[in-house]
């Protein structure tokens, strides 16, 4: 099944190339491909193409969708998975787009067993074996600030792969559960206690909501601002760094940055 569905993978590629325009003005709008190398950015253009294959990017309330905008999504969507697989993805086909922030309206049960409507705005939302959800407006504001929208909900599909979200995704052969654990733990605990302090953190202090945030949150920053993580959780950063098997900072540091 996986030789398979990989020679129809590498033959779809062949046949159905993406438009040399079209992904140029998408790289343009997602600002931190530009430390990408040659390389990195051909592996990136063929998973965008399979990732717009198997996924459906589905319009809702009114926004009109165009190619540009779906392969904006596409490409932030596997940055994560670059060294990764998009089968990583599996079990789930779609992403659907708001114009700007939701209110989901559904009924859930919370931890005591109480079942309330959710009717808070969101950004974006992530779920189990179904969809993700996006503003658009906030796709659009991804990269400044360390946000990236995209990254952050795909985080949350990573993180669920072995069905729950907490902070504590499959780890890859060679990684220790016990280091993961230990590096988030103490990184959590201190970002949570600075939070309630009322510091003024360089880090979106969302990411105190709980364990499964801390995750998604510090994934955006290493892949937006790599050396925020590094210096204020040098722990988690290699910890990310051997997960996503990427280093933005040797990719900064390569490209001349900061």
């Amino acid at each position: 099944m996986w030789s398979l569905r990989q020679w129809r993978r590498r033959r779809y590629l062949r046949r159905a190339p993406l438009d040399e325009g079209l992904w140029r003005e998408a790289l343009r709008r997602v600002p931190l491909t530009g430390g990408f190398n040659d390389a990195e950015l051909g592996r990136l253009r063929d998973l965008a193409t399979l990732f717009l294959r198997e996924k459906s990017i589905e319009a809702a309330a009114g926004i009109q969708l165009d190619p540009l905008m779906r392969l904006v999504i596409a490409i932030q969507a596997c940055v994560p998975i670059l060294n990764l697989s998009l089968d990583d993805y599996r079990g789930w086909h779609a992403v659907i787009v708001y114009p700007d922030q939701f209110r989901p309206g559904r009924e859930v049960t919370d931890e005591d067993e109480i079942v309330h409507v959710d009717d808070e705005w969101k950004a974006g939302e992530s779920w189990e074996r179904g969809p993700v959800i996006l503003s658009w407006e906030d796709v659009l504001a991804s990269g400044s600030d360390g946000v990236n929208l995209v990254i952050h909900e795909f985080a949350h599909k990573l993180d669920m792969q072995d069905g729950v979200a907490n902070g504590a995704p499959p780890l890859h052969r060679g990684m220790a559960r016990q280091a993961w654990a230990e590096a988030f733990s103490a990184a959590y605990a201190d970002f949570c206690r600075r939070v309630d302090r009322g510091e003024d953190t360089r880090i979106d202090p969302y990411a105190s909501e709980s364990p499964e945030e801390f995750f998604a949150v510090l994934s955006e920053v290493f892949f937006e601002w790599p050396g925020v993580v590094d210096e204020e959780y040098p722990r988690v950063y290699q910890q990310l760094r051997l997960y996503y098997r990427q280093d933005p900072l040797a990719r900064v540091a390569a490209a001349g940055g900061d």
